[in-house]
């Protein structure tokens, strides 16, 4: 499985869009985000047509399943958690 590339990353562009308005993260490049000094979440793609998002819930990566709506939404869900401990905020 590669680093999501340019195509890939043009896919989930709402889904970045909606990342970058989260407190408590950097992006460093597109679609690569940093907490604090630490890597925090990155895509990869799986075919044409799959994409996974590695995030930082704990001390190491899970790697979650990024392709539909629903997988996204609970992907923004956990990340908010992972930040914010449950209560999600973002930055206007």
């Amino acid at each position: 499985m590669k680093h999501a590339g340019p195509a890939a990353l043009d896919q989930i562009e709402s889904l970045l869009k909606e990342i970058r308005r989260r407190e408590g993260i950097k992006e460093i490049a597109r679609g690569r985000f940093y907490r604090g000094s630490r890597a925090f979440l990155h895509f990869h793609e799986h075919g044409e047509d799959e994409l996974y998002a590695d995030i930082r819930l704990a001390d190491d990566f899970e790697r979650l399943r990024a392709t539909t709506a629903a997988e996204r939404t609970r992907l923004l869900r956990l990340m908010d958690k992972a930040l914010n401990d449950g209560k999600a905020r973002r930055s206007r």
